[in-house]
Formats: C-alpha cells, sequence, structure tokens
C-alpha cells in the first residue's frame, strides 16, 4: 500500500513543484527590479530636492560633493542636467562614459525634462546587460531647469536573480531525485513478473507446455494474471496430453485386435478354391490390413515424437557420419546414385526427435515416391536470413534433392499436411504422416521445411523435388586445443 501512496504523491509532487516553479522565479526577479528602482527613485528625488534648493540659491557645493560621494560610494553615476542636457553638477566622465553605452537614457531625459518621472523599462531578465535609469525633474510643471539622472549598473542584480532562480531550480529538483529514487525500485518490482511472464511465452512458444508464471511477485493484478494464465496453460498442457495419450493408446490397443484379424484372414489361404474369385478378395484384404497396421505404427510414433519438444544444438557432422552409409546401401540396392555435399563444421539447432530421423523421411521418400535415378544431399549456410519463426541471422539450409517425378507446384503446399497423398501415389505403401510430422519437428525448432524444384529429370521433362530443411545456426563452442575441422563427406 506504501508504495502506491509514493507512486502517487511523487509524481504529484513534481507537478506542483513544476507548476509553481516558473511563477515564483519570475515573482523573484520582480520583487528585486522593484526594489532596486524604488531605491534608484527614493535616491534621485533626494537630489531632486537638494538640487531645486542649491540652484535657487546658488550654493552648489555642498550638492557637488553629495553626488560625489555617492557615486563612491554606490558606484552609481548620478548628474544634475540642465534643460540643454548638459551635465551642471556631479562625476561628469562617469556619466558620460555610462551613458554613451544606454540607448533609452535620451528619450528618458526628455520625458524628465518635460516635467514626467519615467517609468522604468523593466529589461531584468539575466542574459541582458542594460542598466536601470532613472531620470527626476527638477522644478514644478512647466518651471522644470534641469534633471536629475542615475545610470544604475544591475549587473550585481542579476546575479543576484541567478542565485536564487539556481535555489528554485536545486528545490525543484529534489522531488525529481526523490520521484527517480522510489519509481526506480517501484517499477522494477512491477515489470519483473512481466519480463519473467514474456518470458515463459516464449518458451511456450518453442513447444514447452510445463513452464508457469511466477504467481508469487508483484502487484496483485499482476499476479491475477500470472494465475490465470498458469490456469490455462494446465488445461492447454492437459488437453494436449490427453489428446497425445489417446492416439497412442487407441493405436496400441488396435494393434492386437488388427494382427489377430490379419493372422485370422491369412489362415483362410489354404481354403481358397483356385477356380473363384476368393483369392482377389483375399489379396486385397490381407493389402489392407497391412496399411492399417502402417497407419497405427505411424500414429504411434507421431505421438511419441510430438511429445518431445526441446531443441538443441548439433554437429551436422556427427548426424550425417551415422546415416549416409546407411543411405548409400540403400540406393545401391535400387540402383540409385546417392551424393553429399555438406561443408564441414556447421553447427545448428537440432529439432525435437532428432536431425537424423527427418533426413531418414526425406531420403526414404526420395527413394520409395519419386522414381529418381539421383539424390542429392547438400547443405550450406545463408547469412542475415530472417524470417525463421522468430529466427532473425543466420541460419543453415540442408537440402535433399532428386530427379524423379516431383509434385505439383499446386500440391506442395498440401504435401505438408497430415494424411495427405498425392493421386500418383495412392498404390504405394505410406501413411501420409511423414512430411507432416517432420514440418511440426522443425517449426518446433524454429526452422522451415518448404518444397521446391529439385534436379532436373534425365529426359529433360521437367524437375524433380527438393526438401529444404532451414534451422537456426548456432556458434561453434571454440576448444582450448585447436583441432583440425573434419573432412568433407
Amino acid at each position: 500500500m506504501h508504495r502506491r501512496l509514493l507512486v502517487v504523491l511523487v509524481p504529484l509532487a513534481v507537478l506542483l513543484v513544476a507548476a509553481l516553479g516558473v511563477p515564483l522565479s519570475v515573482t523573484v526577479a520582480e520583487r528585486e527590479m522593484q526594489e532596486t528602482y524604488v531605491n534608484r527613485l527614493n535616491d534621485v528625488g533626494r537630489f531632486a530636492s537638494l538640487a531645486e534648493a542649491a540652484l535657487s540659491t546658488g550654493r552648489t557645493e555642498a550638492l557637488q560633493q553629495e553626488l560625489t560621494r555617492y557615486h563612491d560610494l554606490y558606484g552609481i553615476p548620478v548628474a544634475l542636467i540642465d534643460t540643454s542636457g548638459t551635465v551642471l553638477l556631479g562625476p561628469v566622465d562617469a556619466y558620460e562614459e555610462a551613458a554613451r553605452t544606454e540607448p533609452a537614457l535620451p528619450r528618458i531625459v526628455t520625458a524628465a525634462l518635460a516635467g514626467a518621472r519615467s517609468e522604468p523599462s523593466w529589461e531584468w531578465a539575466p542574459w541582458d546587460d542594460s542598466a536601470l535609469v532613472v531620470a527626476e525633474p527638477v522644478g514644478r510643471d512647466s518651471e522644470v531647469v534641469g534633471a536629475v539622472v542615475t545610470i544604475s549598473d544591475l549587473s550585481r542584480t542579476r546575479e543576484l536573480i541567478l542565485v536564487r532562480w539556481a535555489w528554485l531550480a536545486g528545490l525543484g529538483l529534489l522531488p525529481l531525485i526523490a520521484l527517480a529514487a522510489v519509481a526506480w525500485p517501484v517499477s522494477a518490482w512491477v515489470l519483473r513478473p512481466v519480463r519473467k511472464l514474456d518470458a515463459a511465452t516464449s518458451r511456450i512458444s518453442e513447444g514447452d507446455l510445463t513452464i508457469r508464471a511466477d504467481a508469487e511477485a508483484g502487484p496483485i493484478e499482476l499476479r491475477r494474471l500470472a494465475q490465470s494464465f498458469n490456469t490455462m496453460m494446465d488445461a492447454v498442457e492437459n488437453a494436449a496430453q490427453r489428446q497425445r495419450a489417446f492416439v497412442s493408446d487407441a493405436s496400441h490397443q488396435l494393434r492386437n485386435p488388427l494382427t489377430s484379424l490379419r493372422l485370422a484372414v491369412e489362415s483362410l489361404a489354404p481354403h481358397l478354391r483356385p477356380e473363384g474369385d476368393g483369392q482377389q478378395v483375399y489379396d486385397v484384404a490381407v493389402d489392407e490390413l497391412k496399411a492399417m497396421q502402417r497407419m497405427l505404427n505411424s500414429l504411434q510414433a507421431s505421438a511419441r515424437m510430438e511429445s518431445m519438444r526441446t531443441a538443441s544444438p548439433v554437429d551436422l557432422d556427427e548426424v550425417l557420419a551415422t546415416r549416409v552409409d546407411r543411405w548409400r546401401a540403400l540406393t545401391a540396392t535400387a540402383g540409385q546414385t546417392l551424393t553429399v555435399d555438406v561443408p564441414p563444421g556447421l553447427r545448428l539447432l537440432e529439432p525435437p526427435g532428432g536431425l537424423g530421423s527427418i533426413l531418414d523421411e526425406l531420403i526414404s521418400n526420395a527413394l520409395r515416391l519419386s522414381d529418381a535415378r539421383v539424390v542429392e544431399v547438400s547443405a550450406q549456410v545463408v547469412p542475415g536470413h530472417v524470417g525463421v519463426g522468430d529466427h532473425i541471422g543466420a541460419v543453415v539450409a540442408v537440402v535433399v534433392r532428386d530427379d524423379g517425378q516431383g509434385i505439383d507446384v499446386s500440391e506442395r503446399a498440401q504435401a505438408l499436411r497430415r494424411f495427405w497423398r498425392s493421386p500418383r501415389h495412392q498404390n504405394v505403401s505410406g501413411t501420409g504422416l511423414g512430411l507432416a510430422i517432420c514440418a511440426d519437428l522443425i517449426g518446433a525448432a524454429g526452422g522451415t521445411l518448404r518444397l521446391e524444384d529439385g534436379l532436373p529429370r534425365p529426359d529433360g521433362s521437367g524437375h524433380g523435388l527438393a526438401a529444404v530443411v532451414v534451422l537456426p545456426v548456432v556458434p561453434q563452442v571454440v576448444s582450448p586445443a585447436d583441432a583440425p575441422a573434419s573432412a568433407p563427406i
């Protein structure tokens, strides 16, 4: 509660000081100038009275001494001038020197010789260097015989005003300092749960549904928000777990009855009559049972792989070292050629379930579905790439190309959906889940899977298919012993 009061009261104090500070500083300056003007006005009024008596009696020595002593004491030139502007009494040199730098002096003297007391110009700004000129007529109305004029240097007064403004500014900064001293820890206290909530949502977007927000820190409003967020994530995680459990359990529970059914159907083979249509029906039933078994196996694999949502760094060399020999054996058996062109030292973020499993699926599709003669695996670093999930920076593009049938451009987006199969592959074993699962796992690592044109076909009729796996680069960890990089595969 005390923090809330400080958050409210301190800004109000700052606003109050800001609202009063400028008028208060102006008032201080005006008061100083008014006091200076009133003092000069009293001085010239007294000298004007003395001058009127001195001029009427012809005894000016005493007045001359008064004017000289005043100048010596205060440093302010004061002079008695006649109607022509000639200095009659006073420190002539000092007066004329000060008069040369005051453009307002003729106007004020003219007004005084006309019998009018001059008003101050109020040029009191600290950055203005003009003097204060005060003139008092000597005589009455039309009998004015001269004027007493003072030219006051206001530098000391302006320095005093600046000093007082500095004090006011310092006093005005105190609430600002207090506000900063209070606002810094309060803002940190308020924003710390927000930062933790942001970090939690980032982890959740990467697929980790076990992360929860801190519901014990921060203001009560943020604690309620964190509790609601955690409740929502509990529901999402439970729903995802129930979905995966249902797929896994259903696949497992159906496996045994389906196996028994297949055995029962296959046991009918000796009892089929060659002259009837039973053999054809039997073959269709066995093929359908095999397809259902493959579908159940794929669903179980999908449920297991989707439960793994943590991406980790991996060296591409190590992944390929465990896979290339097997790929070459498979392609050699099918009469195909495999080429691998991958530079050494590439380190990237491996999708959940392993990058090797994803490449196995892509190689398998190229061998089974495309009738390709050549399959090529390549990789390169693409610097300054933008648009892979939320990743901004260099990425590694791993490409599996073939020169086979390929997939039409209009079908490539559908090929990444679950259970979709090309009309040309309906008689080829498969479930339509492989590419969809690969795309989901790659996306969980902040990458993308896209399909493009592959290698040119030997007959020149077009291009095969290229599966491009784009994953973020992970900086290499430099070991103390500078080991040489591994050779290209």
